[in-house]
């Protein structure tokens, strides 16, 4: 038994073991030329002209293309309407973070002025029933009345650039009636001057 172990140990022993071998070439061989890659066998070119042949497509593959095709206008309005949209959104989502964080450090007093504010807005509707241009009307002013008594500044500021802006537009309405006025109701010539009275 010993000795069937000690011979099934040294071969296996002799595999871990690394050694450099140098060949060297005879010295009565004659010398031969050496063997380019070309030359090779496993290198060796086909011969004849090689063709690309486009495979036929599947009706899978024609479905697909089909599809594509057509949504390729519905894709294309979606991305610009996606890069349009992108930076109001994100703006938009800003200014929601910016009224959080206001609303989480709000300034002392803040929220019982916000209550009075509202509540005038629904005063304001309580007292426009019945038509369409007192709940456009009052609602809004009712809660500018009751935040100019809180904001009086702000208010200030508010009617100023406001009442330039009602100006400009009524000058301009002003404008725009008085042009129309010119073109469709004024006559072209005075009675008098007319050839018929002469």
């Amino acid at each position: 038994m010993f000795k069937v172990i000690q011979r099934s140990v040294g071969p296996a022993s002799l595999s871990l073991l690394t050694f450099k071998v140098y060949a060297s070439p005879k010295k009565d061989s004659p010398h031969k030329a050496s063997v380019k890659v070309n030359e090779l066998s496993l290198y060796s070119v086909p011969e004849g002209q090689s063709k690309y042949v486009e495979e036929t497509r599947t009706p899978l593959e024609e479905s697909i293309s089909h599809l594509r095709r057509y949504c390729e206008p519905y894709t294309s309005w979606c991305q610009e309407m996606y890069s349009q949209t992108k930076p109001r959104m994100q703006s938009l989502v800003q200014w929601g973070l910016g009224s959080y964080e206001y609303f989480q450090n709000a300034p002392p007093g803040f929220f019982p002025r916000l209550g009075v504010i509202g509540f005038a807005g629904i005063v304001g509707l309580l007292l426009a029933r019945g038509s369409k241009i007192k709940k456009l009307v009052y609602p809004p002013g009712f809660m500018g009345l009751a935040a100019s008594l809180y904001y009086p500044q702000q208010a200030i500021v508010f009617v100023q650039v406001s009442g330039e802006k009602l100006y400009d537009w009524g000058l301009r309405g002003y404008i725009v009636v008085e042009d129309l006025w010119k073109e469709n109701f004024q006559k072209p010539g005075n009675v008098k001057n007319s050839p018929g009275n002469k």
